[in-house]
């Protein structure tokens, strides 16, 4: 398990991680390259490999190759050798967020750091569940011994998206190797360079081929890598519409398949809430500081007539204060969208809002100055007031900085219109009174609802929606047993 050295500061990792992918413990370079730009200069930041069906294949080959004998060693050495690198995480936070913050856009210090301390927090809690693996003793007949154990499904094909690549790599491949299962991570083709060396971090404390990494784009890799008839399970967050593709390509093998898609989460303020703290929530649960590329932002809030017009007025003068800049520098709260295409998907939604007869379109705080950085990114947040219920802003996922703002007065008409989205993933809350809390947790559809807080993912906490937000759960213990084990039946009988 001797393994090249990390690199010990971003500009070494781009280097090092030029055109490369991770496959049996080597870096190993691709035929072709793709470009990654820094969205916060639109100049090209480094080269990821741009893989195909010949990487993709070797990369299987490498983690089928090293399957048996990883899943021989002890379920608690595995989660030793995990949680190990969890801790290794840590060392290298710094280097793993400058690097995410480069090639993602996102800030430093609001985002980056805290996404490596969760995933590394992610790790270690994984890696202390081996001791979980275990099966049960059935009472069926007394003179014969039936029991169920737990198995690794073999090779896992796990696909990250860009927003958020290194905690949920961390959801997929933290359960899935400490169940004994080996597995194949695609990148993100819009940042790619810190999942190398957070996977590479990992990878310095396991057998070669235990873990891997491809880079390349959905169509070429991720097409490649869900077809390959030696993955046994596929584990993918991003859209509805690449879920669709996910999905039918593991149908098609008929082998399991976890989804985590998009969301339109509703967060409901109540007359009798706090409007100092659902001001303060309505800014972390719609993920303003990441720009809202979160699948549980809170983009619809609906807020009771009593408190529209002050809860208006502060969330817009609490937004105002936040600083737009470079994703680098420490005084920044807000960097950038990641891309050219998803600003564009943005703009559209918020020129359709302006265009819509009544509504109002509040944009908020103000672009940087800064004569090194590109413009083209940078995007404020925008509040949109009194559209109709049926207006696209509304319903679908803009996956950006825009919150849409709709009154209420009836609570079970609010209930029903929270509830009336193809999407369930998240759902927040806010009231004092308890017996409304307990009702409105109950009635809305969504599979992580919360009440006086906007949480974002944490280990030990089961995540995970419902209707078209995906299927199966992370973060639990419930997750490496539902989705990263098989479970096996055996009777015996000795009385012959």
């Amino acid at each position: 398990m001797e393994h090249t050295p990390l690199p010990l500061t971003p500009e070494a990792a781009l280097a090092a991680y030029e055109g490369v992918n991770l496959i049996n413990g080597q870096r190993v370079a691709a035929q072709a390259q793709l470009d990654v730009l820094n969205p916060a200069t639109m100049q090209v930041l480094g080269h990821a490999a741009a893989s195909g069906a010949m990487e993709t294949d070797a990369a299987v080959a490498a983690a089928k190759a090293a399957g048996a004998d990883w899943a021989a060693l002890p379920a608690r050495a595995r989660g030793k050798l995990v949680a190990a690198a969890g801790r290794a995480m840590l060392a290298e936070l710094e280097t793993v967020a400058r690097l995410l913050a480069m090639e993602t856009g996102k800030a430093l210090r609001t985002e980056c750091r805290g996404e490596v301390t969760v995933a590394a927090d992610l790790l270690e809690f994984y890696g202390g569940l081996g001791s979980e693996l275990k099966g049960e003793t059935i009472p069926f007949n007394p003179r014969i011994l039936t029991m169920t154990t737990r198995e690794p499904l073999g090779v896992v094909a796990a696909i990250l998206p860009w927003n958020v690549p290194l905690v949920l790599m961390m959801l997929k491949i933290a359960p899935a190797l400490v169940a004994g299962n080996t597995v194949v991570v695609k990148a993100s083709e819009e940042a790619p360079f810190a999942t190398l060396l957070a996977a590479e971090v990992v990878m310095s404390h396991l057998p070669d081929g235990v873990l891997n990494v491809v880079c390349g784009t959905g169509a070429d890799c991720g097409a490649a890598l869900t077809a390959h008839e030696d993955v046994a399970k596929i584990t993918f967050t991003g859209s509805e519409a690449a879920g669709e593709t996910v999905y039918s390509a593991g149908a098609k093998k008929i082998i399991p398949v976890s989804l985590e898609l998009g969301g339109k989460s509703p967060m409901i303020i109540c007359p009798d809430a706090n409007l100092d703290k659902t001001v303060a929530g309505a800014i972390s649960g719609m993920r303003f500081t990441r720009q809202g590329q979160s699948c549980t932002a809170a983009s619809r809030i609906y807020v009771h007539a009593d408190l529209y017009d002050d809860f208006t007025a502060r969330l817009t003068g609490e937004l105002d204060r936040l600083v737009i800049g470079d994703p680098l520098d420490e005084a920044t709260d807000v960097g950038t969208i990641v891309s050219t295409k998803q600003a564009a998907t943005i703009a559209r939604y918020v020129a359709m809002a302006e265009a819509c007869d009544g509504a109002q379109v509040i944009r908020c705080a103000t672009l940087p100055d800064d004569a090194a950085l590109s413009p083209e990114l940078f995007m404020l947040p925008t509040l949109i007031t009194d559209l109709p219920d049926d207006h696209p802003c509304v319903t679908e996922e803009i996956f950006g900085p825009v919150a849409v703002i709709l009154k209420w007065s009836d609570y079970d008409d609010v209930i029903a219109r929270a509830n009336d989205s193809r999407y369930g993933l998240a759902a927040t809350v806010w009231t004092t009174n308890i017996a409304t809390a307990l009702d409105a947790t109950a009635r809305l559809n969504a599979g992580y609802v919360q009440v006086n807080q906007n949480l974002t993912i944490q280990p030990n906490v089961s995540y995970g929606g419902f209707g078209r937000s995906g299927l199966g759960k992370e973060a639990s213990l419930e997750a490496m047993l539902e989705h990263f084990t098989r479970k096996k039946t055996i009777v015996m009988a000795f009385d012959i």
